[in-house]
């Protein structure tokens, strides 16, 4: 068996946990009143580039609402109280279509920081 350096992570060469990087992402959330660093979602989870969209869709699933400074894109069905939230265009696109093509509702299309907005018809 090889003999360890005092020094050595234990992790493979060119890797780093989040307690060796000084810069771990973090986040924050007003209505919580709470800031967190993203290290579980980088050393356990290992999301790597998505751990600030791994953290946001936790932090909704529990508690409701998006962490401050998360833009979402957001469909609302025109004729019934369906609507949604995405982090990426693709995933509300489609949710928008499948529900007009199944509901033959009109679903409106908006991105949180843009004025416009897209209408998928059935």
């Amino acid at each position: 068996m090889p003999e360890r350096n005092p020094d050595d992570s234990g992790s493979e060469p060119g890797t780093a946990t989040a307690e060796e990087v000084d810069d771990v992402p973090t986040i924050s959330c007003a209505r919580c009143d709470q800031e967190w660093t993203l290290s579980y979602e980088l050393d356990e989870l290992m999301v790597g580039n998505q751990a600030v969209e791994q953290f946001a869709l936790d932090h909704k699933r529990h508690t409701g609402h998006f962490p401050d400074d998360v833009q979402t894109w957001q469909a609302t069905c025109r004729q019934c109280p369906e609507k949604i939230d995405r982090l990426s265009e693709t995933a509300v696109t489609r949710w928008a279509e499948t529900h007009a093509r199944h509901t033959r509702h009109r679903v409106e299309i908006r991105h949180a920081d843009a004025e416009e907005t897209t209408l998928v018809d059935p």
